[in-house]
């Protein structure tokens, strides 16, 4: 498996940098990648009851995952995972993939469930989308024809990207005078060209002689079109010799080859290995693989910004995201979707391809994984793709799928519309109501046409939310948190091809600060309105008092209101009494013309002068101001003690 053994040489240290953890003949085999004498010699240390450390042990249990002893892998990983922190996040990883390998899904799910305090969001929501996604039968995932080409050898072809009207691939298959790469066995890879026929089979490869000569790794090229250069990744090296840093430690650089020959270097480090350059002309990004130690796993896909081929920033993680605890690799961007590897335990096999659009904010979303066919159970990786003039999309990729000819093989597809699973996002913000604070740990549903929940997220502490599912013609969206206000909305066909990719912000009401106490009892917050005397007409600011109780209970649908109408003093007390009902009555009325059910409404009942609040009683003289505080309509909420549990 080339590709495997490429990581492996990103990962790792050469061997006189490790040697303050070769202790054993078991750690010798070990860190020169001879994975199965390293088991046979750490085996034997076990049974001459010689001390095995916990670095030790996770060096056998990785040797057993890289020979495909899924069983033994992932028993001394668990055993691991339990008694030590030492566990890295690609090892984490390891472990899963292996519980994965041994046919036990329920038991990986039932593990990240347990785990899910500990876990990004992003990993969750990714695994959840997946493994469901990959359940489902009979998804249209694209209708992919995929072909074998017969440019491929005994060793490993992989990673193809356009040039021209030509094909540029790497490939580790002899050649006279290559080198011998010591733990593939195999000629250092080099870069080959090869013609695209019509019907998109390659044909006549050779070594690409336009780049300088290397006796070393020439690998992962990206033609940049526009630009007219080509990327590639080689070993760093100096006058004909491999270079190390003061670790021991040799590692991968990109550079870039003009029409003119002249070649320099992009990115150049002696600790870190850089691979699978992809440039994108609007933005002037460079796109790359890269094992910086604080990423998220293994390799991680990151950017650069540049101008005129110059670096301009430091290298910018694409974020939980793209990238894993697993290897991710092979960025490919096409009509605004990102197209990469990863071998992330929720995926098919080792290397999955995904794709994953990009949204108007420059984010990314959930990463989807292209489905059986175009995936399989081996690794699959180095995807390109392009539109043809006669319709539908040409493309290649690598996989070690058995089969083929030799370790990776590059295979063509052709396929009718840009792959991917068609999905329906939801993404945004949720805020407190006229507030740009963000409300924590909100439910956000997606529901069916049936009410049933599709999936449900909570939002962050700044308030952000983001689900993703398979397309589906008409969902409704529920956000709700206890003592908030609820948004419910439907989203048909029609609207949901409407729908722009823009963040959507809810804005959601605290029901305390809807509430206030009034004579004892919880009441719908409004100001005080008077009716004209003797009248029970809706007058034009009493409307706009009342358009704030039908907004409320908009807001809060599980509200139960009793309608509460008194009088003043003047007037006789049956008149007051059959006023203040009359009154009841049109406030009830407007509420109703307005969408309010009788379940909002409990009652509506007018007291009259039965409740005087000041001395304003019969046959006391007060201004108008003191008799209008007799006067007065209470909304009170009868369920408020449920509500606001």
């Amino acid at each position: 498996m080339q590709i495997r053994i490429f990581i492996v040489f990103l990962m790792a240290m050469a061997a006189t940098s490790m040697a303050q953890d070769i202790k054993t003949n078991g750690d010798k085999y070990f860190y020169a990648y001879a994975y199965e004498d390293a088991i046979k010699e750490y085996r034997k240390q076990m049974q001459k009851g010689q001390l095995m450390t916990n670095h030790q042990f996770l060096n056998l249990a990785d040797a057993y995952f890289k020979t495909n002893d899924y069983p033994n892998a992932v028993k001394l990983y668990l055993d691991i995972y339990k008694s030590d922190t030492i566990m890295s996040n690609n090892r984490f990883n390891n472990m899963l993939q292996s519980l994965a390998k041994t046919s036990e899904l329920e038991r990986v799910k039932a593990f990240l469930k347990s785990k899910s305090a500990s876990l990004s969001n992003e990993l969750m929501d990714n695994a959840s989308f997946n493994y469901e996604l990959l359940a489902t039968e009979n998804v249209d995932t694209g209708g992919f024809f995929i072909f074998n080409l017969g440019v491929n050898s005994m060793q490993g072809d992989f990673a193809p990207t356009f040039y021209k009207d030509k094909l540029l691939f790497s490939s580790s298959r002899k050649s006279k005078g290559r080198k011998i790469y010591g733990p593939s066995g195999e000629s250092y890879m080099d870069i080959y060209v090869a013609r695209i026929g019509n019907d998109g089979k390659v044909l006549n490869p050779n070594p690409f002689q336009n780049i300088p000569v290397s006796e070393y790794h020439k690998a992962t090229p990206y033609y940049a079109e526009e630009l007219d250069r080509i990327f590639y990744v080689l070993s760093n090296e100096e006058d004909g010799e491999l270079t190390f840093d003061d670790k021991g430690k040799n590692s991968l650089a990109i550079g870039m080859l003009y029409d003119n020959g002249f070649f320099r270097f992009v990115l150049k480090d002696l600790s870190t290995s850089f691979y699978y350059p992809y440039y994108d002309e609007a933005s002037g990004k460079l796109y790359f693989a890269a094992n910086f130690p604080d990423g998220y796993g293994g390799t991680d896909l990151y950017y650069v910004y540049t101008n005129n081929m110059q670096v301009m920033s430091e290298p910018i993680n694409l974020g939980p995201r793209v990238n894993t605890p697993g290897n991710e690799i092979s960025p490919y961007f096409v009509d605004n979707s990102l197209y990469f590897s990863s071998d992330i335990f929720y995926g098919l096999g080792g290397m999955d391809i995904y794709k994953s659009n990009v949204q108007s904010d420059g984010g990314f979303s959930t990463p989807v994984n292209l489905g059986k066919g175009i995936n399989s159970q081996a690794d699959d990786f180095g995807f390109i793709l392009r539109a043809e003039e006669s319709g539908g999309y040409l493309g290649y990729f690598s996989s070690n799928r058995k089969g083929g000819v030799g370790n990776d093989d590059l295979y063509g597809f052709k396929v009718g519309r840009k792959p991917g699973l068609k999905t329906l996002l939801f993404r945004g913000t949720v805020l407190k109501l006229k507030s740009d604070a963000g409300i924590e740990d909100v439910s956000v549903q997606l529901l069916d046409t049936e009410g049933r929940i599709i999936k449900e997220v909570f939002t962050q502490a700044n308030g952000s939310y983001q689900l993703e599912v398979p397309y589906r013609e008409a969902v409704s969206l529920r956000i709700s948190k206890p003592k908030h206000s609820l948004f419910l909305e439907t989203y048909t066909k029609e609207v949901l091809a409407e729908m722009p990719d823009e963040p959507l912000t809810v804005e959601l009401a605290v029901l305390n600060e809807l509430v206030e106490e009034k004579e004892g009892k919880p009441a719908l917050k409004v100001d005080n309105f008077v009716f004209a005397r003797g009248k029970a007409t809706i007058s034009q600011d009493i409307a706009a008092q009342l358009d704030r109780v039908v907004d409320a209970i908009r807001q809060f649908p599980k509200l139960k209101v009793r309608i509460e109408t008194y009088t003043d003093s003047r007037g006789s007390t049956s008149s007051n009494k059959r006023l203040s009902q009359q009154r009841a009555n049109a406030i009830k009325t407007y509420l109703q013309k307005k969408g309010i059910t009788s379940t909002n409404i409990s009652e509506a009942i007018g007291y009259g002068e039965t409740k005087i609040l000041n001395n304003c009683t019969n046959g006391v003289y007060c201004l108008d101001f003191l008799h209008d505080q007799n006067a007065r309509t209470l909304f009170v909420i009868e369920n408020y003690d449920l509500l606001n549990e």
